[in-house]
């Protein structure tokens, strides 16, 4: 049974983008290098086909992937998210313990970019912050301690 994926309608675009791109114009450059490998001979002994080949599989793969997060995604909608309660698809201004502010993106798992502060909503921040409103301060384990953040203002995602 596949695990549902939650997307924004952003990161939704992106999945399709990228899909697009692996199954027509990535897929069509392997092709063109494995029939140019097979061209150069006997294919037992080919570094560039079998290369061409493990690379075929690696886009194959890559494709069943995001085939299969697209077919059981669930789409947050902009117009049921609000500024009250912490969801994903909302932004989350926070003061962590030593006053330093942050924004945080809440997002699905199969969008999460810690290094752009979009947070999964299964990370030990976002399990934390989902839920919660304005002013309230959450208290939270993570490998490096525990650490406090002082919600400021959420806002609805784009």
């Amino acid at each position: 049974m596949p695990r549902e994926v939650i997307l924004t309608p952003d990161g939704l675009a992106k999945l399709k983008a990228e899909l697009d791109h692996l199954s027509t114009a990535r897929r069509r450059e392997v092709a063109a290098r494995i029939k140019e490998a097979r061209d150069f001979g006997d294919i037992t002994e080919n570094a560039e086909y079998d290369d061409a080949k493990n690379e075929q599989a690696m886009i194959e793969a890559r494709i069943a992937q995001l085939e299969e997060r697209v077919r059981s995604a669930t789409v947050v909608n902009a117009s049921e998210l609000d500024n009250d309660t912490v969801r994903v698809g909302s932004v989350v201004h926070v003061v962590d313990g030593s006053g330093a502010p942050r924004i945080y993106t809440i997002v699905g798992s199969a969008e999460a970019q810690p290094e752009a502060l979009k947070l999964s909503n299964q990370s030990p921040v976002g399990r934390a912050l989902l839920g919660r409103r304005q002013g309230d301060e959450v208290v939270f384990s993570t490998p490096r301690g525990e650490r406090t953040l002082k919600i400021e203002k959420i806002e609805v995602g784009a």
